[in-house]
C-alpha cells in the first residue's frame, strides 16, 4: 500500500468516524443523565432522516428549512419518549429501562417500515458527488461536510454545558440523588438530554441519508455509535469525537487491506473486535470516568 493511498483511506475514514460520533454523542448525552445506554439511538437516526424527508417532500419545505424543522420535531419526540415511556420506570432496575429502549428501537423501526416501506429514498442536501482534490488525495465531499458539521455540533454542546442549564445536566450526571435533594428537576434534565440526543441523531441521519439513502439500514449505525461511545468513554463527549476519528481511520485502512483478501465485510469485523476488546481491556473507555466504590 503506497503512502498516498494510505493517507487517502485514513483521512476519509477519520471524517466518516466524526459522522459516527454524531450517533455516539446522543448515546453519551442520555447515558450521562440516566446511566443507561440508549439502544434506540440507531432508530432515532433513521426516524430523524425520515422526518426531514417528510418536511421536504410532503410539506414541500426547502431543505435548509426542513432540516431544522426535522430537528425540532425529533426534539419533541425525545421529550415525549422520556415522559410517556421512561418516566414511569423511575426507580426500577436499570435492566428494565434498557429493555424499554430496545422495545422503542423495535417499535420505531416497525412504524417507519409500515409507513414508508423498505425502499431507499434519496435525500439531497446540495453536496456534490464529485471528489474534492487535496493534492494527490481524493476526499469525499459528503465526509468533509459531515466532519465539519460534527465538529460544529460538538462545539455547540461544549458551549451549552457551560450554561446554567448545562450545569444542571452535569450535576444530574454526577449524582442524580444529590440533585434531587437540592431541588433540581431530574426528570426535566433527563427529558432535555433525550431531546438533545434526538436532535443529534437527526443530524447524523441527514448526513448518512444523503450518502446512502434513507431506509431501515440507517438504524444499523447504532453498532458503530455504541463502539465509538464505549471506546471514548460513555460519559465523555470529547472522547466520542476522538474515538470516532480513530475508529473511522482504522476501519477504512483495515477495509482497504483486508477486503481484497476476504471479499468484503471487514469493516463490521473491525468494529466488532474493537467493541469486544475495549469492554474486555478498558470497560470505562479511553477517556471515561472510572468510579471506584468503597465496599
Amino acid at each position: 500500500m503506497d503512502v498516498a493511498y494510505f493517507l487517502e483511506l485514513s483521512l476519509n475514514g477519520a471524517m466518516a468516524g466524526l459522522m459516527y460520533s454524531l450517533v455516539a454523542m446522543g448515546l453519551v448525552l442520555v447515558y450521562k443523565s440516566s446511566s443507561v445506554p440508549n439502544l434506540a439511538q440507531g432508530a432515532l437516526v433513521m426516524v430523524g432522516a425520515y422526518a426531514v424527508l417528510a418536511w421536504a417532500n410532503v410539506a414541500h419545505a426547502p431543505i435548509w428549512l426542513a432540516i431544522p424543522l426535522g430537528m425540532l420535531s425529533m426534539g419533541a419526540l425525545g421529550i415525549g419518549i422520556e415522559r410517556v415511556a421512561l418516566r414511569r420506570l423511575a426507580g426500577r432496575p436499570i435492566v428494565m429501562i434498557l429493555m424499554m429502549t430496545l422495545g422503542l428501537d423495535i417499535f420505531l423501526r416497525a412504524t417507519t417500515l409500515a409507513i414508508g416501506g423498505g425502499t431507499a429514498r434519496p435525500l439531497r442536501i446540495g453536496i456534490s458527488d464529485d471528489p474534492l482534490f487535496l493534492g494527490p488525495l481524493l476526499l469525499n465531499r459528503a465526509y468533509v461536510a459531515g466532519a465539519v458539521v460534527a465538529t460544529l455540533l460538538f462545539g455547540c454542546f461544549v458551549a451549552f454545558f457551560r450554561t446554567r442549564r448545562g450545569a444542571v445536566l452535569r450535576a444530574i450526571a454526577d449524582d442524580y440523588m444529590a440533585s434531587w435533594s437540592v431541588g433540581i428537576s431530574v426528570e426535566r434534565g433527563v427529558a432535555l438530554s433525550w431531546a438533545l440526543a434526538s436532535m443529534s441523531a437527526t443530524v447524523a441521519g441527514v448526513l448518512w441519508g444523503s450518502i446512502q439513502g434513507v431506509d431501515q439500514s440507517l438504524s444499523l449505525l447504532l453498532l458503530k455509535g455504541i463502539t465509538v461511545a464505549v471506546l471514548g468513554g460513555m460519559d465523555s463527549l470529547g472522547g466520542a469525537m476522538l474515538a470516532g476519528i480513530g475508529l473511522g481511520a482504522l476501519e477504512a485502512v483495515a477495509a482497504g487491506i483486508l477486503d481484497p483478501l476476504l471479499g468484503g465485510g471487514s469493516r463490521e469485523l473491525v468494529i466488532a473486535l474493537v467493541l469486544i476488546l475495549t469492554i474486555m481491556i478498558r470497560p470505562h473507555g479511553l477517556f471515561g470516568r472510572h468510579d471506584i466504590e468503597r465496599l
